[in-house]
């Protein structure tokens, strides 16, 4: 029987029928196809639109390996690995069809994931690795950004125009389409083709998200290499310079997605206030407000933890939390051979692994850490976790640093394969949650907001997310960043210091005063919900950009 697709009955308020387009969801750590904060946004977003009843459908990419299994050296060091993926809980649609790539026909197969799996929106996930194809064109969904700039330039073709045109042989109506990140941008190509090549039209009904506040992260490429490969669905470059207002030899993904969009928003307040400062002196660009992120209470938080939190008395809180410890470090002890007592302080940095979000800050006065570890009066213990991207081989080695720095510190573990399974257990089982990236370039960093949700504590740079919840040593850390203009260098030296400083208060209430410092898990627990639940989100994205 042919594949129909019929969404569930949406409530009366989300009537709109919107489809978002990510390169990456997070929704189970069954399905490898994320490689972080992206992911982990993407996937909370279509969570609640389940759950709020919203007539809203995520188009993906099937990735035939995910992005990768972090997995250890024969000397403990951290490697890549590729395994290929098979999913039993995605339906074949039987769906299959052609997009042109490189003047090329290459056919695309449509697999779905129905609500019910794992309580998401109704989800289609796209693979160009089937037997109609060649080996070439088979290998665009292999891996997660491909480090292969022609092959990453396919993947957004397959993301954008892939999803585009399977809306169009589902005959689907769709009124918006939210593109998550500028990966999918040649769908705004097929919907100005699609539209009698009236750009107006387009406006109407694409809008953008932007999650990168630094230049070089926003994707580029020559016109040349874009116009070989079909990236414009067969609108003449001359056209497609003067529509996308293209001055020079090469295209930016985000500012043509804002020239395209008849809205967009950047993923924090301080993120809104940088995109608008970075793009809002183009001209022909659209506005620019902010939604911040959020993430998904009930898929993230403890339930135990939750209702413990509501009593007036915290021994069940604090037995619930010791419990989790109890479970993360097992997995320390299996992984690492590390034995972690659940009666110490615990500190965990894991997220996304990039240089900028500077996991080693902590390390950076050595002698001054060590003593924080090596203290038996007031114990404290470190982990970090994270996935650099398997090129940045800067990363990786800040990753592998860490471990031969650390590996003779008995109160320190660095784990591998950090997905939603790992970063959940961090998550509940920690007491302060550490984020140290370089301000203003944590666009949102939404880890905190989990970490909050199960008693845990920001030690945060106030950037992102944070300015919006931080009431600083009531329900969280703050780490005052150095001035701006300063170099890089300087500011790591003085931001690092000032952690320090924070850190020997968090560790003195935590040993002196632990009625305090509870008080203090508890406001972090009542203040994230639900400003920084992603209903609130999902709500804001219907009310703001679709509308």
């Amino acid at each position: 029987m042919a594949f129909q697709f019929k969404a569930p009955a949406p409530a009366a308020k989300y009537k709109t029928p919107v489809a978002y387009f990510s390169m990456e969801f997070a929704l189970d750590q069954a399905l490898k196809s994320y490689s972080g904060g992206l992911g982990f946004l993407a996937g909370s977003h279509m969570r609640s639109a389940y759950e709020l009843k919203q007539n809203l459908i995520g188009i993906g990419i099937l990735w035939t390996y995910g992005y990768y299994d972090q997995v250890r050296d024969a000397d403990q060091t951290m490697k890549p690995a590729f395994i290929e993926k098979n999913y039993s809980f995605l339906q074949d649609t039987g769906i299959v069809f052609p997009i042109i790539i490189h003047d090329a026909e290459v056919h695309v197969k449509a697999l779905y994931l129905a609500p019910e799996t794992f309580g998401t929106a109704p989800m289609f996930f796209l693979t160009t690795d089937i037997e109609e194809n060649d080996f070439i064109s088979r290998t665009i969904s292999h891996h997660l950004y491909d480090p292969d700039t022609a092959a990453r330039v396919a993947q957004s073709m397959l993301l954008g125009i892939g999803g585009g045109k399977l809306l169009d042989v589902l005959g689907r109506q769709t009124d918006i389409y939210h593109l998550n990140e500028g990966h999918g941008l040649p769908l705004a190509f097929y919907l100005y083709e699609k539209h009698g090549r009236n750009l107006e039209e387009v406006q109407k009904r694409l809008v953008f998200t932007t999650h990168t506040p630094e230049l070089a992260g926003n994707e580029e490429h020559p016109m040349a290499l874009l116009q070989k490969m079909s990236f414009f669905c067969g609108v003449p470059e001359q056209e497609v310079r003067q529509a996308a207002r293209v001055e020079g030899d090469s295209l930016n993904y985000t500012l043509t997605a804002l020239r395209f969009a008849k809205k967009a928003n950047g993923v924090s307040k301080v993120h809104g206030r940088v995109a608008n400062e970075m793009w809002g002196h183009y001209e022909g660009i659209c506005p620019i407000i902010s939604i911040t992120n959020a993430q998904n209470g009930t898929y993230w938080r403890d339930p135990q933890l939750a209702a413990a939190a509501k009593g007036k008395d915290d021994t069940a809180l604090l037995a619930r939390k010791k419990e989790l410890k109890k479970e993360l470090f097992k997995t320390v002890a299996d992984q690492t051979g590390t034995l972690l007592d659940p009666e110490v302080l615990t500190i965990v940095w894991a997220r996304r692994f990039a240089a900028y979000k500077r996991a080693d800050l902590i390390l950076r006065d050595f002698e001054k850490f060590e003593r924080l570890v090596t203290n038996d009066e007031r114990p404290v213990q470190v982990i970090w976790a994270g996935k650099p991207y398997p090129k940045d081989f800067g990363a990786i080695d800040i990753f592998n640093n860490i471990i031969k720095t650390t590996k003779d510190l008995k109160r320190c573990a660095v784990l591998v394969g950090y997905e939603l399974g790992l970063s959940a257990e961090l998550k509940k089982g920690s007491d302060l949650w550490l984020n140290t990236p370089r301000y203003p370039r944590e666009a949102s960093g939404t880890s905190g907001m989990t970490a909050a949700m199960n008693a845990c504590v920001s030690v945060s740079i106030a950037d992102g997310w944070i300015p919006e919840f931080a009431k600083d040593g009531e329900n969280c850390f703050i780490i005052e960043h150095a001035d701006e203009k300063l170099p890089e260098n300087e500011k790591d030296t003085i931001e690092a210091n000032t952690l320090y400083n924070v850190l020997e208060k968090a560790v003195a209430l935590y040993y002196d005063k632990p009625e305090q410092f509870t008080k203090i898990r508890k406001a972090a627990m009542k203040d994230v919900e639900p400003t920084f639940e992603s209903g609130r989100m999902a709500k804001e994205y219907y009310e703001q950009l679709y509308k």
